[in-house]
């Protein structure tokens, strides 16, 4: 069904936090092909970064999903951050070709909701697109 007729898409992600943990580790440099400094910068500065960032794969991964796209369409893990809302709920900014993309799709908002726990992180993302 093409997307004009679904309003709504959804995805999730489900990651193993010492398989991001070993994925930074074992790959100098990998940080910043996934997290914004924005990203980067929130996550160290806890105690629980590595949950944090696996969190946060887990919501860019699960946002492309629910955009339809996974990482086709030019798009990457870096072009969708994750920020606090005044709250503190994670909210979607897209960047670049993401941001072009879901403008040029009629994406109009994007919901995600994040948890970590057990040695997993798990994301979920609602993707609302303008009626056809």
């Amino acid at each position: 069904m093409p997307r004009a007729e679904r309003p709504i898409q959804v995805g999730v992600d489900l990651v193993e936090v010492a398989r991001v943990s070993r994925l930074l580790e074992e790959n100098p440099g990998i940080d910043r092909t996934i997290f914004t400094d924005q990203e980067l910068g929130y996550c160290r500065s806890s105690k629980r970064a590595d949950e944090r960032l696996a969190a946060r794969f887990a919501a860019k991964e699960a946002i492309l999903k629910a955009l339809g796209t996974g990482m086709a369409e030019g798009l990457s893990l870096c072009d969708v951050e994750i920020v606090g809302s005044a709250g503190g709920a994670p909210t979607v900014r897209l960047l670049g070709p993401a941001r072009a993309w879901a403008d040029d799709h009629g994406v109009v908002e994007i919901e995600v909701s994040l948890a970590h726990s057990g040695g997993l992180a798990i994301a979920q993302a609602i993707s609302f697109f303008r009626p056809a």
